[in-house]
């Protein structure tokens, strides 16, 4: 099959953890064909979907990991599948993006993770969907109602709906006197919604990162636990991944919210488990598949590969 990706620049990844590069290595052992896109290179032109695209080789070598070849103008519907791997912010031109992914999707190329959910499900906000799953939360940019959240839990963590790798993540503790002014600073006075969570102290365990793939887990995670005096188990935020099998109350997690994923064509995602509580489903760009492979030779890429060859197939 022709697999596009669009995603960062690859010449700036980081060779041993990129999950990225992991898909693509999975679907060259495959005999797939390869086109690299990033973002700007997508356009609509009188109603169908293109991109200039590089013919892509991809080794593994952490000293030379890919090669382009000459640059070529297709439709994007002319590819079997497409990898939609930008790494997030997910702002406007994100969301343009996702509009002419739709284009493509409606050309016949299948699209991972599907446009329209890529815009539905906030990573933040689509896991209150399963609030069997959750820790008590609120969604709001009152800072009265925030407060009150504050009170009735003592200890919480505030965060902005948008963002990534654990930035803008505060913890406000019992009796802490900057509750005001981080709800303030979060909200930019109550113009932006966000996010509050009750504190989980079960973070020194680890913030669990659970992949999922068509559907099934992947029967480990990476256990990211923070860094000495930090709150954030991000490995962005120096947190530290340990490989572990997963629980029983994290099978009924993916349980619980599989369904849910297949029904919306998110076939890569990614579960943060805290403890005993989902706090987040990411599914713009999951990571930490290299981790994973390294620890139990799990070969993620692959399971995910031959999932999307069969989506293909039965389209």
């Amino acid at each position: 099959m022709r697999i596009g990706v669009i995603m960062d620049p690859i010449a700036d990844i980081t060779y041993k953890k990129d999950t990225t590069l992991a898909l693509l290595l999975a679907s060259a052992s495959r005999g797939h064909e390869l086109l690299y896109m990033e973002m700007h290179n997508l356009r609509i032109e009188s109603g169908r979907a293109y991109a200039t695209m590089h013919p892509l080789k991809v080794h593994a070598d952490a000293n030379h990991w890919f090669d382009l070849g000459t640059a070529q103008d297709l439709p994007l519907g002319e590819l079997d599948i497409i990898l939609m791997r930008k790494d997030p912010p997910f702002d406007s031109q994100y969301i343009y993006a996702t509009y002419m992914l739709e284009q493509a999707e409606l050309e016949g190329c299948l699209v991972v993770n599907r446009p329209t959910s890529l815009r539905d499900c906030n990573e933040k906000v689509f896991a209150t969907r399963f609030p069997q799953c959750c820790p008590p939360h609120l969604v709001s940019r009152d800072s009265q109602t925030l407060r009150a959240f504050h009170n009735a839990h003592s200890d919480v963590i505030y965060k902005p709906l948008d963002g990534m790798g654990g930035t803008g993540i505060f913890r406000c503790s019992p009796n802490d006197p900057n509750v005001s002014v981080v709800i303030e600073t979060l909200t930019n006075n109550g113009q932006n919604y966000i996010m509050a969570q009750k504190y989980l102290p079960e973070i020194t365990q680890g913030d669990k990162r659970v992949l999922v793939v068509n559907g099934e887990a992947i029967p480990y995670s990476l256990a990211r636990i923070p860094a000495q005096g930090e709150t954030r188990g991000n490995l962005a935020a120096g947190g530290n991944g340990v490989a572990q099998a997963l629980t029983e109350r994290d099978k009924w997690i993916v349980a619980q919210v599989a369904p849910s994923l297949l029904e919306r064509g998110l076939y890569f995602v990614g579960l943060d488990i805290i403890g005993d509580y989902l706090t987040e489903i990411n599914v713009t760009s999951p990571t930490c598949v290299r981790e994973i492979d390294d620890a139990f030779d799990t070969n993620i890429g692959a399971r995910l590969v031959v999932a999307l060859e069969a989506l293909k197939q039965h389209a």
